[in-house]
């Protein structure tokens, strides 16, 4: 069981330090029993143009709809959650490039991280533009992204995250840890409603959940502790559940950086996303 959050260089600006993460990771964990630091780690975004959007260098090759950073903005991070025992999953928007171009070229250059736990595709953006409501994960495609993933390592999982079960596999289930990414609920209960309907679809498998979006403030600001609340209450009613994340769009209204981290850190050359076109999704 993880505990932890979902970090995005877009989801929170200007980006804190790796010292804020653990800090806030560490605190997350603590609020629920006999769980470890885990999150997940976006590196690539999907743009307005279809492209999938890397923050970190090619190494001088090219492919088709990916572009890269001038400079790597997760090594440090990497490197400080390896000595601290943090479980991360890579996560990527693909747009319209080759998911398995992207899974090689991300572990080719971070399976080496003792701290990498598994690759995270975002359903939602993968070729977003041609479907009107969001591409069916096939069994195939799923099964040839989990083999290219088990090569690097034999104990990586992959998740695949949408808030729809009908945009997950029909029945491929070896390897896979399904996230729901569902928002603007109601209340709680309208949540674990929600939620619980996902782990029953996957019985047999993984599953997780992020929540704390801004949608849904209404109703979870009025806990003391909306995280320890939430999770616990997840957890209680679905069985199968092995992480909950809160996002980072309203971290800081938890965990204020002043009094969690001390810095911010920006990589020289780090890829703007200011260009880009990031349309508000994910409603149940």
């Amino acid at each position: 069981m993880t505990a932890g959050f979902r970090a995005s260089r877009y989801g929170i600006d200007p980006f804190p330090s790796e010292s804020y993460w653990y800090n806030v990771g560490s605190q997350l964990s603590n609020k629920v029993e006999n769980s470890d630091i885990g999150c997940i780690w976006t590196v690539g975004v999907a743009g307005d143009d279809g492209k999938c959007y890397l923050n970190f260098p090619s190494d001088g090759l090219q492919y088709p709809d990916i572009s890269f950073s001038e400079e790597d903005v997760n090594e440090a991070y990497l490197d400080y959650f390896d000595e601290r025992g943090v479980l991360v999953w890579i996560s990527v928007e693909p747009g319209n490039a080759d998911v398995s171009d992207l899974i090689a070229i991300i572990l080719d250059r971070y399976s080496n991280h003792p701290c990498i736990a598994g690759i995270c595709i975002d359903v939602k953006w993968y070729k977003w533009q041609t479907y009107e409501n969001d591409k069916e994960i096939s069994d195939e495609e799923a099964e040839s992204w989990y083999a290219l993933i088990k090569s690097y390592n034999e104990t990586y999982t992959l998740q695949l995250k949408h808030w729809l079960t009908e945009k997950m596999p029909p029945t491929y289930r070896d390897g896979l840890y399904f996230i729901d990414d569902g928002q603007q609920f109601e209340s709680l209960d309208h949540m674990l409603d929600y939620f619980t309907n996902w782990g029953e679809n996957f019985p047999d498998n993984p599953v997780g959940f992020q929540i704390g979006y801004p949608a849904d403030k209404t109703w979870w600001d009025q806990y003391d502790d909306p995280y320890g609340v939430i999770a616990n209450a997840i957890i209680a009613d679905i069985p199968n559940t092995r992480s909950v994340c809160w996002v980072d769009f309203s971290i800081t209204a938890l965990f204020p950086v002043e009094e969690y981290g001390t810095t911010y850190y920006v990589a020289p050359g780090a890829v703007s996303y200011t260009h880009l076109t990031l349309p508000t999704k994910r409603i149940v």
